[in-house]
């Protein structure tokens, strides 16, 4: 039965009234964060110390090279390639007769100047051993990790990084290169995990193949790297104004917040950093550089530190992150600006690039079905039990 629109109609009527009437409270918070972060920017020193002095419950952004500062791209080399991956899974269907999962990694590589060329691709990888479904804790049983849900995402991910250090290590010597990945650099979900599945993810796994591409830089290569968030729903430098904004010289949440009665940091809750950006810079101008305050960043990253900017992009405002020993190169930087903002010109405001590893890596609900037909006439074909839940069976069943 379809969704009946007439019933959800007066809702969504709600839900726009409401947020017309917020209109001028957003608009005056907007504006009081540029102001705060206009003071700021000649303050920046002792802003950084109580950044760091603080503790806060919330992340804020460590200041690198200021607040309010614009930067002009940079001109394109004259030749240049441009790597991209983006991933996409079939997860684990208790509802089947077997347990396994796929992941499809689109990659694209993209070399523009006098000889001009491109290759996609994608790699399909099955999954199904035991050492495959699961993360060990080393000499414990009984500790696994099942790799589903989030874990799987986060797999996927490591997997997008292999895949792009392998392509970074087939260039030739010679053009300026940009590795791109799609969403963050900071495996966020690995907070919730015990430490032996970030060891054994992280460490060994995404960071080590961050530390190759990095590496190839040392044999004759420049080899950048950075990936793109669109629309970004972050707030770390509004919290820096918020930490500013705080009357308590050295800010602790969960002391100071709970009894406070004048709430002055309240006066930009509801902003976020792209709201600002998209009001302070022009069209192909960079913000200052930032770096992250998550904790699995500062625990593990080392020389990989998250550092992040903000691009304008025609109406939009996207978050690029690297790692220091990008954002910490001037050519590197450099190479990152004017290749990511090439790059959403010839995509209409999204890196061509990704969308390109997007489509090569897509897999359709027709393909997992397929994918699932496949694995049990296998099954079958061997005389391998394929038995599959009622539910399963439920759902592939038209029912009159």
């Amino acid at each position: 039965m379809p969704l009946d629109l007439d019933k959800v109609f007066p809702q969504v009527g709600g839900m726009v009234a409401g947020l017309k009437a917020e209109g001028a409270e957003r608009q005056r918070r907007l504006q009081q964060a540029l102001n705060v972060l206009h003071s700021q920017a000649g303050n920046l020193d002792c802003l950084t110390r109580k950044i760091t002095s603080s503790r806060t419950t919330w992340l804020v952004a460590g200041l690198a090279d200021g607040l309010d500062r614009c930067y002009q791209p940079p001109p394109s080399p004259a030749e240049f390639t441009i790597l991209a991956t983006d991933g996409s899974h079939i997860a684990v269907d208790r509802h089947r007769s077997t347990r396994c999962y796929l992941i499809n990694i689109g990659a694209v590589v993209l070399h523009y100047g006098s000889t001009s060329s491109a290759t996609l691709d994608s790699f399909p990888s099955l999954y199904s051993g035991e050492e495959e479904m699961v993360i060990t804790p080393s000499g414990v049983r009984g500790r696994e990790q099942p790799i589903e849900g989030t874990l799987l995402g986060i797999k996927r991910s490591v997997d997008e990084c292999c895949r792009l250090a392998k392509l970074a290590s087939e260039l030739s010597p010679g053009s300026p290169s940009l590795a791109l990945v799609d969403g963050s650099l900071v495996l966020w979900g690995l907070e919730a995990y015990p430490d032996f599945v970030t060891e054994a993810l992280l460490d060994k796994g995404f960071l080590s193949y961050l530390t190759q591409i990095e590496r190839l830089n040392d044999s004759g290569r420049q080899v950048a790297l950075a990936s793109y968030i669109s629309f970004p729903r972050s707030t770390e430098v509004v919290n820096a104004l918020r930490v500013a904004l705080c009357p308590h010289e050295i800010l602790d949440t969960d002391r100071h917040c709970q009894a406070c009665e004048t709430n002055e940091c309240e006066a930009v809750a509801g902003v976020r950093d792209r709201d600002i950006f998209l009001n302070l810079l022009g069209q192909g101008e960079r913000s200052a550089l930032f770096t992250s305050g998550s904790k699995i960043v500062g625990k593990h990253y080392g020389g990989h530190q998250v550092y992040f900017c903000y691009l304008r992009v025609d109406d939009e405002v996207a978050r690029i992150e690297m790692p220091r020993w990008v954002a910490r190169d001037e050519n590197r930087l450099s190479l990152v600006h004017s290749l990511v903002l090439d790059q959403c010109q010839r995509g209409q405001g999204y890196p061509v690039a990704l969308s390109e590893a997007h489509e090569q890596a897509v897999v359709t609900n027709a393909d997992r079905e397929n994918f699932w037909q496949l694995v049990e006439s296998s099954l079958v074909d061997e005389h391998l039990p394929s038995l599959s839940s009622a539910k399963s069976r439920s759902k592939r069943t038209r029912w009159v």
